[in-house]
């Protein structure tokens, strides 16, 4: 958690709002105007409450404060995606991309400041778990990015991924909340069926999900469709087995009846063969689910390889044989390291290349 002299305003729920109004002989009713503000209106300070009294707004600012997310820089790809620098108010700082096509414009927003699981294809797994974001900082990155499509595009947000920095289901409880704040009718009101979830695969959390009967979708980080071979590359995979998550996802769809889908990464003479895509239809016939095949983006350390074309064509085939539902994802804002698994906060990096526009609010 973070050290604050004062709780922020945004952890509390609309009945704890309204009973710190009472006990301090204000109206119950304007609870839901400060909620407003807060959930609908996005504000980040007390004197925009302009329909309070102005003493109603110097008590909440004696009690309480906000915790809010501001962009440090952004950059912008030759493609047009947009990497934020998003600061916190203890001064970290995470990742946020706004991702635009023909058809959907999208944020992909973080859910903590690093990442504990230790993936060895991505970046982010080098960094170290600072802690968890908190719920209105997940919301926050939302509104950022909004605004950011609005601004730059004129176009309004279609989609959200929970693809950033960090494991959201090892922020289960914040990353919940910030849903129910995104997709609530006094929050943002965006559908939770445009809303995506990323696991790299916990699960008792999925089953978690299960039992909550959640409405958005699910995607599982597999990258390979054998314990051998996961193991390598997502040490988690030795305490979440492919057996396990089996059972866990189709728990999962027997709760909600969506569909999950797996994101498999392929890489170089690692798992683009063959016997790879067999294996990972055979798993599809286990667990109801699509496939996206993701390139590779390279990292710093050079370990893995973006697979050939010829070979990412024949993987597709494959599965496709098997009548497997397959998309080939491919990656956008490579030359700003804003792909799929290059969020690592290199900031003197982004202040420095000229492969893109680098702006410092």
């Amino acid at each position: 958690m973070l050290t604050k002299t004062k709780p922020s305003i945004r952890s509390l729920n609309l009945d704890e709002i309204k009973s710190f109004l009472e006990s301090h002989g204000e109206k119950g009713f304007r609870a839901k105007q400060i909620w407003e503000w807060l959930w609908q209106k996005s504000v980040t300070d007390f004197e925009s409450m302009t329909n309070l009294s102005k003493n109603t707004r110097q008590l909440l600012e004696e009690h309480f404060t906000f915790l809010p997310v501001s962009i440090d820089s952004f950059q912008v790809s030759k493609d047009r995606t947009i990497k934020d620098a998003f600061k916190l108010a203890d001064g970290n700082i995470v990742e946020g991309v706004l991702i635009p096509t023909d058809s959907r414009m999208t944020a992909c927003i973080s859910s903590q400041v690093g990442c504990s699981l230790t993936c060895k294809f991505c970046a982010t797994g080098k960094l170290a778990r600072i802690r968890n974001l908190e719920a209105e900082e997940i919301y926050d990155q939302v509104v950022l990015i909004r605004d950011q499509a609005k601004q730059h595009y004129d176009q309004s947000l279609t989609n959200i991924v929970y693809m950033g920095m960090g494991e959201p289901l090892l922020n289960y409880k914040n990353m919940m909340t910030s849903i129910e704040r995104i997709t609530s009718p006094d929050g943002l009101g965006m559908s939770p069926q445009r809303i995506t979830v990323s696991t790299a695969g916990i699960a008792k959390m999925i089953k978690k999900l299960g039992d909550d009967e959640v409405k958005f979708n699910l995607a599982l980080s597999l990258h390979a469709a054998n314990d051998e071979k996961r193991n390598q590359i997502m040490p988690i995979n030795e305490q979440n087995s492919l057996d396990a998550l089996a059972e866990a996802l189709n728990y999962f769809y027997e709760k909600t009846g969506t569909r999950v889908t797996f994101e498999f990464i392929v890489f170089r003479d690692f798992n683009d063969g063959i016997q790879d895509a067999q294996e990972l239809a055979a798993y599809c016939r286990r667990v109801k689910a699509k496939v996206n095949i993701i390139e590779y983006n390279p990292i710093d350390d050079g370990e893995f390889q973006q697979t050939l074309p010829q070979r990412l064509d024949r993987f597709k085939a494959v599965l496709e044989e098997k009548g497997i539902i397959v998309n080939v994802r491919r990656s956008r804002g490579k030359d700003i390291d804003a792909a799929c698994g290059q969020l690592a906060n290199k900031n003197e990096a982004i202040l420095k290349t000229d492969s893109g526009t680098v702006l410092k609010k």
